[in-house]
Parts: structure tokens; C-alpha cells; sequence
């Protein structure tokens, strides 16, 4: 059976400051973690009017500390913005507040525009070079384990220490993400939504062919993440998939703005050349009814072969958002988890 999991950008709506969208994730993380979904992972974006999650490994500190049984992580954090003895020790302190519940996704794209990745690293002309051996150093400081030999930081520990260690993912939308999961052997997750499934498989095929066991993952472990929204009718869905509309429209031309409502969107004239590629992605999103979103997204689990699948669903409205994760839960039987009793105080 095919895990179910949460992907969320802290999406930037119009009629809202951005802040809210913050607050907005760690409620959803909530609600999620009480439906039974598996995993809550957060993404990273700058400099952008679409994303407010600049600061993954802070939201996840505050949903780890509001939750106590869901998977809570990074997808991603992109490492060629930081040393990654810094990202290994925030991970740790991470695991130390929610042991055995933290992940640790890494990727290497920018999540941002040229300019930001040299504000955020000035080196940013050779970091994405460095990002096997920066996998490799971080892999070492998450394990408490010693760097390679002749390391310049081989005696450098990354603190908190503990008997648990952050789970870490590869995720990437090209070849490139599956080729360092399989040679450092770990979980391989799919952009399936970034390239509405071009390459997937061809990248899927190159971690399963390369894969080299390790202690932890004897075996490869692939996911992929796909935009999907369930309503309780289809008519719902397609009034409120007309944010989605619009707002690729922007991003495939390069340009990042708040998520407009459906109201917005359905009052904006478009083109004959813009409703022709508004028909095109109707065809192929993941929208409707639970039934036919679930049937569908079984169907992809199966066709690539992948045990997990994650969803990211963007909607102008928080209790719509909320409502399709829902839907979605009861198509899949996930089992409910129950609060701890008032009271329990951590160790």
C-alpha cells in the first residue's frame, strides 16, 4: 500500500500578509498529523511573492513542538546555500526535540533567482558543484560518525548527539537528484509537480539500476511529489483549481505572484493561446472528487512504482486546503491518530 504524505510551500495568497501563511502551515501540519498522513515536509523558497517558507528547518522546529507522531522534514533544504555541518547541527537539534520523527531533505537547485543564491552564499558559483561531497561531509555529521580520512574537519562534531538521526532524502526533478541518492544510498523523492512528470521515469530508472545498499536503506526506497485538490463535487473542484489556473499561467512565464482566489481568477480575461494551455493543464492536473483524485494518483504509485507519495495542494482557502487533505485521507483509510492525554510532558 502506497504511504501517503504532505508536501507545503507556505503558499502566499492574495488579501493576506504572507506572516499568516506561516502560521496557516502549522495548523495544517496539525490537522494532517490527526487525519494519519505519514510525513509533513516543508519546502524552501527566496526572494519570492509566491512562497513565504524561506526558513524550513524554523517551521519544522515549531511543528515538531506542536505535534508527536507525524514525520516532519525538509523538502528541501537546498545545501548549496550552507555549510553543511550548520544544516547537520540544526537537524540534530531538530531530531533532539522530535526523536525519530525528523527528515532531512536535500536538494540542489537554488529555490530562487540567481541574484539570491549569491546573497545567500557568495560562492554560489561553485557550490552546486560541491553537492556529493557536501552530502557526503553532512551524511557523517548526522550519523555522529567521523569524516573521511585526511578531512580537514575529520575531528568536527555536529551536536546534539543521540540514539536517533534525521532520515535523509535526495529530491530532485532531473537525473541528476537520483544519481546521489543511489550511489549514497538513501530515499530518492520525484518533483513530480516542478516537471508535471517529464523524466520521471528515466530518473526513477537511473536510482533503481545504480543503487548502492546501505545500512540504513538495503534497499531503494522512491517517492514522488504531485500537485492534487479533492472537493466534495467536481464542480467545487473546478471553481477552486481556478487559482492553480492563473497562477501557472505566471510561472510559466517566469513569473512568481501571490495565489489569486477563484473569484480573482474567474474575473481575469484570457487569451485564446492562454485558455488553449489552461485546457491542456486541466487535462493532465490532479483535481476533482476523492474517488477520481485517489483512483488517479493510485495509478501513478503503480505506473512509476514508488512506495510514497507526497501532495501538495495550494488553495486560496485554508479551510478548502484543509478540507481536500481530508477528503483525500478517507479515500486513502488512513487511520486517525489521537492527541496525547493533557498533561504528558516529554522525557
Amino acid at each position: 500500500m502506497v504511504q501517503l504524505s504532505v508536501l507545503d510551500q507556505s503558499t502566499v495568497v492574495t488579501g493576506r500578509s504572507p506572516d499568516t501563511s506561516i502560521r496557516e502551515s502549522i495548523r495544517l501540519a496539525q490537522h494532517c498529523e490527526a487525519l494519519g498522513y505519514h510525513r509533513y515536509w516543508c519546502a524552501e523558497h527566496h526572494n519570492s511573492d509566491s512562497q513565504a517558507g524561506t526558513a524550513p528547518e524554523i517551521l519544522i522546529a515549531a511543528i515538531a513542538a506542536t505535534t508527536h507522531a507525524i514525520r516532519v522534514g525538509s523538502a528541501g533544504i537546498m545545501l548549496p546555500h550552507y555549510a553543511p555541518l550548520k544544516v547537520a547541527e540544526q537537524f540534530r537539534v531538530l531530531d533532539a526535540i522530535a526523536p525519530g520523527r525528523i527528515d532531512l531533505g536535500l536538494g540542489r537547485a537554488p529555490g530562487s533567482d540567481g541574484r539570491t543564491a549569491y546573497a545567500l552564499n557568495p560562492r554560489a558559483d561553485t557550490a552546486a558543484e560541491q553537492f556529493p561531497a557536501s552530502v557526503r561531509d553532512l551524511l557523517a555529521w548526522i550519523a555522529g560518525e567521523p569524516l573521511m580520512e585526511g578531512h580537514p574537519f575529520r575531528d568536527v562534531r555536529a551536536q546534539p548527539g543521540g540514539p536517533t538521526q534525521p532520515e535523509v532524502w535526495i529530491l530532485g526533478s532531473s537525473d541528476y537528484g537520483a544519481q546521489v541518492a543511489a550511489y549514497f544510498g538513501l530515499p530518492f523523492c520525484f518533483a513530480h509537480f516542478i516537471t508535471d512528470g517529464q523524466g520521471v521515469d528515466q530518473a526513477l530508472a537511473m536510482y533503481r539500476d545504480n543503487y548502492r545498499p546501505s545500512a540504513a536503506h538495503p534497499s531503494p526506497w522512491a517517492g514522488i511529489c504531485v500537485w492534487g485538490m479533492t472537493a466534495a463535487t467536481q464542480e467545487e473542484a473546478a471553481w477552486l483549481f481556478r487559482s492553480r489556473e492563473m497562477w501557472r499561467l505566471g510561472r510559466d512565464r517566469g513569473v512568481f505572484t501571490a495565489l489569486a482566489s477563484p473569484e480573482e481568477a474567474a474575473a481575469r480575461t484570457y487569451s485564446d493561446n492562454e485558455m488553449a494551455r489552461i485546457e491542456r493543464l486541466r487535462a493532465r492536473a490532479l483535481y476533482g472528487t476523492p474517488d477520481v483524485v485517489g483512483a488517479r494518483l493510485r495509478a501513478l504509485a503503480a505506473d512509476h512504482g514508488v512506495q510514497e507519495v507526497a501532495v501538495l495542494t495550494t488553495l486560496h482557502d485554508p479551510e478548502a486546503r484543509r478540507r481536500s487533505y481530508t477528503l483525500l485521507a478517507q479515500e486513502f483509510g488512513l487511520m486517525p491518530r489521537q492527541a496525547p492525554a493533557a498533561g504528558l510532558a516529554a522525557d
